[in-house]
């Protein structure tokens, strides 16, 4: 199905601040220092799915370089955002929410968590303050704590902004029960309130080095990657209950129409993997009219990131049990 035509960019973040989320467990220590030395290191996010912690790397880079979704397991790739301030370039890696392999994709994504908190600087876990510490939390503070040399670990309970005064702080005690930290700082992803102080703790953490990535690189992602990653999660939003987990998405082609990226059109050609006839015709919808919705959702983002009009052309295949085939998978980069 083909959807022309140009859009709006993306909207502004909310504005607003929680009650108590200016309550901290500890203080954030200032950024790095003006001697002229430059530090640069890897923090990897880890948490249960639905935590917050795309959201959180979007806050922290100050552009999109994540899928957000209210879905678990919308993140299936390590996801690196690049943030350089000052003398500092932090390396965010997002990491696939953690939980048990179940299939062959769940297996790469438990994998590529562990790989990933092997060869960080330092660690930030990331709670719902609204759920509290569970058994899934337990289990990730003690993967936290036996991954290779231990990095430092920092705790970030999120979502502070929907808690009272008097449950932030029952919150900030279970996080620092985990025992793996007493850096405890409550935020809120959404909002912005305590990043900075979070920020801070993490920037004195970073050891001193050059910078790896250019000045205004905000993710090592490749476009196409990218591309792919904000079309799935038009898909996400809108088949939330049907089939958020049996859909990926590939572009298989971006051609800048009259030969280069300085002109007004991209024509950008994407498929979508679905694991059943039933589930493509969810997605298609009926007269066509939620693929529609999906085009035009996906085109708006489109446009944002590749800042010109688009014209996204979507088409949908049915490949069972794709997450299950080590193959594809390869192929698709989830490794």
């Amino acid at each position: 199905m083909s959807d022309g035509g140009t859009g709006a960019g993306g909207t502004g973040s909310p504005a607003g601040t929680g009650d108590a989320a200016g309550t901290e467990v500890t203080a954030g220590t200032g950024g790095a220092a003006g001697t002229g030395a430059t530090r640069s290191g890897f923090v990897a996010l880890a948490g249960r799915p639905n935590v917050g912690k795309s959201t959180l790397v979007n806050a922290l880079v100050g552009e999109k370089v994540a899928i957000v979704s209210d879905r678990p397991q919308t993140t299936r790739r390590a996801i690196r955002g690049v943030r350089s301030a000052g003398s500092c370039q932090m390396v965010l890696v997002d990491l696939p929410g953690v939980q048990r392999p179940r299939d062959a994709l769940t297996e790469r994504m438990a994998g590529r968590v562990r790989q990933e908190l092997e060869g960080c600087d330092a660690a930030l876990m990331v709670l719902n303050g609204e759920q509290g510490v569970g058994p899934g939390d337990r289990f990730i503070a003690q993967a936290l704590a036996g991954a290779g040399e231990h990095p430092a670990v920092t705790i970030a309970v999120n979502k502070a902004d929907r808690l009272t005064r008097a449950e932030t702080i029952a919150m900030l005690e279970q996080a620092v029960a985990l025992g793996i930290s007493e850096d405890v700082f409550p935020i809120s992803a959404r909002t912005g309130t305590g990043v900075d102080a979070l920020t801070d703790h993490l920037v004195a953490a970073m050891p001193q080095g050059p910078f790896m990535f250019g000045a205004g690189a905000s993710s090592d992602q490749p476009q196409a990657v990218l591309l792919a990653e904000l079309v799935r999660e038009a898909v996400i939003k809108r088949t939330f209950h049907e089939l958020p987990h049996a859909i990926e998405v590939v572009v298989e082609e971006i051609e800048w129409i009259g030969g280069g990226r300085n002109n007004d059109l991209a024509r950008v050609r994407a498929l979508i993997w679905v694991e059943s006839e039933s589930q493509k015709g969810i997605l298609i919808g009926a007269r066509g009219r939620m693929i529609k919705a999906i085009g035009v959702a996906a085109r708006k983002e489109l446009e944002r990131e590749l800042g010109s009009q688009v014209h996204l052309d979507l088409s949908v295949r049915v490949r069972r049990d794709w997450r299950g085939d080590e193959g594809l998978l390869d192929r698709l980069g989830i490794t």
